[in-house]
C-alpha cells in the first residue's frame, strides 16, 4: 500500500500541476469556460459572471499548489481533503454537463487537450478512484524533503504562478494551442481534407404498416417499406471530422467577405469582441498603429461582434480610418485573448498577434 499510495501521488500531482499550469498560460480562456458553467444552467449562477476571471485565476492557482503540495507531502491531511472535494465538485460537474449536454468542453486542459463531457466525465472518475486510494492511504504521506527546503519551494512556486498569470494577462499566453497561433494559416484551418471521416446518422423510420407501426432503423438511404411514412428520428453515433477553424466570417450587410480578405497580401486586423468590455482608450494608441500600417501599404479592418451603432459610434469617437465587419464573438475571443487585439496577416497567414499593451511590437514593412 505504502509504494502504490507513493505512485499515485507523485502521478496525480504532475496531473494536477500540468493541467493548472496549461489554464494558467491562458486564464482568460478559462474564464470565458466558467462563464458558460454560470450562465448556461449547469452551475446557475449567473450573478457570477462578472467575476469569471477573478474565479479562474484562483482556481488554478490552487489547483498548481495542490499539485505541488501533494508532491512534497506537505500538510496530507488539508492536501489530501482539498483534493478529494476538488474531484467531487468536478466530478459533478462534468456528469451533468455531459448528460444535460450544457457545456461541450469542460476546458480542463484548456486548448492543448480537448475532451468531449464523457471523456471529462470519465477522466474525472479515474482521478476520483486515484485520489480516494491516496486518502485512503495518507499515513503513508511523507515530507520528500527538510521543511526549510521544502517551505521555500512552496513559496518559490506560489510566486512563479502569480508572476507568470501576471504576464500572460498583460500580454498573450506564452504557448498558443489555439489554431489562429502565429504561423497559422486561417483558410487552410477551414478546410476539410479529402479523406476525412464523415459523421454517421442513424435513422429512426417509422411507418403505418397494415395499421401497425414499424420501425425501421438504418444509417443511410430510406427504407423500402411497404407503408404511410410518419416520422423518422436522427442522431449522430458518430462525429465527423470538424476543422480546427470554424465559423470564421467576416461579415457586412450580411455578406461573408472573409474569402476574398484572406487573400490580401497585406492585412491588419482590430479586434475587439465585445466593445462594451473594451478598453477604449487604447483605440487612441490603435490609431497611431492603423496610420503607419496604411503608410506601409496595408489594408486595415475592425471585426467585432457589437452591433454597427456601436461600431460607428466608436469610429467617429476617435477618427478611425478603418471599417468594421461583423465576426461571431465566440471566434474573436478564440483569435486574440485581448479586447482590442491586433493581427497582421499575409494571404491568410498569421505573422504577428498583439495585445494591446504590446503594439508598439508591430512591425510593418
Amino acid at each position: 500500500m505504502k509504494y502504490l499510495v507513493g505512485v499515485i501521488r507523485i502521478f496525480v500531482g504532475i496531473l494536477f500541476i500540468i493541467s493548472g499550469f496549461i489554464k494558467l498560460n491562458d486564464p482568460v480562456g478559462f474564464s470565458f469556460k466558467l462563464e458558460e458553467y454560470f450562465s448556461q444552467g449547469v452551475l446557475d449562477l449567473p450573478f457570477l459572471t462578472p467575476f469569471a476571471l477573478a474565479i479562474s485565476i484562483l482556481v488554478v492557482i490552487v489547483e498548481v499548489m495542490v499539485g505541488v503540495m501533494l508532491i512534497l507531502g506537505y500538510k496530507r491531511k488539508l492536501t489530501v481533503w482539498t483534493l478529494l472535494a476538488m474531484i467531487i465538485f468536478f466530478t459533478f460537474l462534468t456528469f451533468y454537463s455531459a448528460y444535460f449536454n450544457k457545456v461541450t468542453d469542460c476546458g480542463c486542459f484548456g486548448d492543448a487537450i480537448k475532451l468531449t463531457p464523457w471523456e471529462s466525465f470519465t477522466k474525472d472518475i479515474v482521478l476520483l478512484v486515484l485520489i480516494l486510494i491516496i486518502y485512503a492511504g495518507r499515513k503513508y504521506i511523507t515530507p520528500l524533503v527538510k521543511p526549510k527546503l521544502l517551505m521555500t519551494v512552496l513559496l518559490v512556486s506560489f510566486l512563479a504562478c502569480i508572476a507568470y498569470v501576471n504576464y500572460v494577462l498583460n500580454h498573450l499566453p506564452v504557448i498558443d494551442f489555439r489554431p489562429y497561433e502565429i504561423g497559422k494559416n486561417i483558410e487552410e484551418g477551414m478546410s476539410i481534407p479529402d479523406d476525412a471521416p464523415k459523421a454517421i446518422f442513424e435513422y429512426k423510420w417509422k411507418f403505418n404498416v397494415n395499421g401497425k407501426e414499424e420501425v425501421h432503423i438504418t444509417t443511410g438511404d430510406y427504407p423500402t417499406v411497404d407503408g404511410e411514412f410518419i416520422d423518422v428520428e436522427t442522431e449522430e453515433i458518430q462525429a465527423g471530422y470538424e476543422p480546427p477553424v470554424h465559423d470564421f466570417t467576416i461579415e457586412q450587410e450580411g455578406e461573408d467577405f472573409a474569402a476574398s480578405l484572406l487573400q490580401e497580401p497585406k492585412l491588419v486586423m482590430v479586434i475587439a469582441y465585445d466593445l462594451r468590455k473594451s478598453n477604449l482608450k487604447e483605440f487612441t494608441n490603435i490609431k497611431s498603429v492603423v496610420e503607419k500600417a496604411l503608410k506601409a501599404g496595408y489594408k486595415v479592418i475592425g471585426m467585432s461582434a457589437s452591433g454597427p451603432d456601436q461600431t460607428n459610434a466608436l469610429v467617429k469617437d476617435y477618427n478611425l480610418d478603418f471599417e468594421f465587419y461583423f465576426t461571431d464573438e465566440t471566434t474573436l475571443k478564440t483569435i486574440v485573448r485581448s479586447n482590442p487585439g491586433v493581427l497582421v496577416l499575409e494571404k491568410g497567414t498569421i505573422k504577428q498577434k498583439v495585445h494591446y499593451n504590446d503594439l508598439e511590437d508591430l512591425i510593418f514593412n
